[in-house]
């Protein structure tokens, strides 16, 4: 007769199957009965990581470390943690030792140490450890490393070492990152064409399949709403302070304005926060919502607001009175904000259509994050319908916001802040002015870029890809450059 599964060997089944919920489920069960337990805590800590729920893991991970301090896996995932949340130093400091021991999480913290010393510009830190033995060098992300040290010395010798690797045998989610830094050097070298056509093949290996009709339906129907006129949103919650939101598209300029006011005493920036996402997929279990938001339960609605701030709070630098949240949600949940979050500030920046296409089809996002980068075509139809939605649906909500054209932030930093600053009623500070002194992670795409003083250089890029645009992308243009000529 085989021996009965014990609850810690069901939670590792279910978390190797991708039941997260699940794993989180049995864990749960099993705090009930022990809830100092580092085992159960663990377990539903790293099912909540997988699902997004940071504040929720962090609990866990608090009690663990409470009961087991020095145990290496509650060590490594606080450490993950930290760098999830914008804390690369500390996550480093935490991850560093285990990388270099010979535990059971030795391996994943060294990849995790490499890749967010990478991003982040420590490369003398990041070459330190490249030098390293161990069994790491086995594994074939070292392959994928090594091709990144190449392109340091010969950034068109690494691209093809890339590229060669995107079309290996790795995991699909390596094989796109290789592809779409690969297209980076190309497109850096001036090898245009050949970096459209990696990101092209990138895409076409490494992307799922993707319907933008079925992803925009639910946001055309919020626009036909919208344009009606009419506010169907009456909060029945208390109204946020101190709350900022980044209202636009990925990759219109919001990791520079989110570090350059983040050097602002008052503000705190807190990343591509998850409150918002978890409070979408809690309102979708809601019947009502959004044709009939007044039927939802009142004290739905301020457990959402109460789950929303208290994950905030926990990430908001200590002196601060504002978070400034920059996740990518938030220019089609808008009515989410009205409805849970109301008083909330939105800045919207947005950017020449064509810079931001080009930037978006040769960056990685994860596969189906944002699946409709993978035509120029799906691009256009998404940026027009954020352009048509945005200024409406927050006039309409009530909504305060600011909106910031990002080719006028680069040329006039010192009047975009502080038009900024002036909509949260907060004064000029200098500091604003030199995001590249930020000490805080920016651990987006962006991440190199926002180290260098603010600059031009990727205004225009568009022109270097002329030939992947067509004529559909004119009045879009021409848009935007009339109200840039209007603020």
């Amino acid at each position: 007769m085989a021996a009965r599964e014990t609850p810690s060997e069901q939670i590792e089944r279910l978390l190797r199957s991708g039941d997260l919920p699940g794993a989180a489920r049995v864990a749960g069960e099993m705090i009930r009965k022990l809830p100092a337990s580092p085992v159960a805590r663990l377990g539903r800590c790293r099912a909540y990581l997988q699902m997004g729920m940071f504040l929720e893991a962090e609990q866990d991970l608090d009690v663990a470390l409470r009961s087991a301090p020095k145990d290496e896996l509650a060590n490594y995932l606080r450490g993950q943690l930290d760098i999830r949340t914008g804390k690369d130093a500390e996550g480093i400091a935490r991850l560093k030792p285990i990388a270099l021991g010979r535990g059971g999480c030795a391996l994943e913290a060294m990849f995790a140490v490499l890749d967010i010393c990478y991003h982040s510009n420590r490369r003398d830190e990041w070459q330190e450890l490249m030098k390293t033995e161990g069994a790491w060098r086995k594994d074939i992300r070292a392959e994928f490393h090594g091709a990144r040290r190449l392109a340091l010395t010969d950034p068109l010798a690494g691209a093809h070492a890339l590229r060669a690797f995107l079309r290996g045998q790795a995991s699909r989610d390596l094989r796109r990152h290789a592809g779409f830094e690969a297209a980076g050097l190309y497109d850096k070298a001036g090898e245009y064409r050949t970096a459209f056509e990696t990101a092209k093949e990138t895409h076409a290996i490494t992307g799922d399949d993707f319907d933008i009709d079925v992803h925009m339906k639910p946001i055309l129907e919020q626009l036909a709403r919208i344009e009606k006129g009419e506010n169907w949103i009456t909060p029945a919650v208390d109204r946020v302070q101190g709350v900022v939101m980044l209202v636009s598209l990925p990759r219109s300029g919001t990791t520079l304005l989110e570090q350059m006011l983040d050097r602002h005493p008052a503000i705190s920036g807190i990343g591509e926060y998850e409150g918002l996402a978890r409070i979408y997929t809690e309102l979708k279990s809601q019947p009502a919502w959004p044709r009939r938001p007044g039927d939802v339960p009142a004290p739905f609605y301020a457990d959402m607001q109460r789950l929303y701030l208290d994950g905030a709070h926990r990430l908001r630098r200590e002196g601060a009175s504002w978070t400034f949240d920059k996740n990518l949600r938030t220019w089609r949940s808008l009515p989410e904000v009205a409805a849970i979050l109301p008083g909330t500030v939105c800045l919207n920046v947005h950017r020449d259509p064509r810079d931001m296409a080009t930037s978006l089809f040769l960056s990685y996002f994860a596969s189906g994050q944002i699946g409709w980068t993978f035509s120029f075509e799906s691009m256009r139809r998404v940026i027009e319908l954020e352009r048509r939605l945005i200024p409406r649906a927050m006039e309409v909500l009530g909504i305060a916001h600011e909106s910031i054209v990002y080719e006028d932030l680069v040329e006039d930093p010192a009047r975009e802040a502080q038009r900024c600053l002036a909509r949260l009623g907060l004064p000029m500070d200098e500091r604003v002015l030199a995001p590249e002194q930020n000490t805080r992670a920016a651990v987006t795409l962006s991440a190199m870029q926002v180290r260098k003083p603010i600059n031009r250089s990727s205004i225009g890029r568009w022109r270097n890809y002329e030939f992947a645009f067509d004529a559909g992308w004119d009045a879009l243009a021409s848009a935007h450059d009339a109200q840039r000529k209007s603020l």
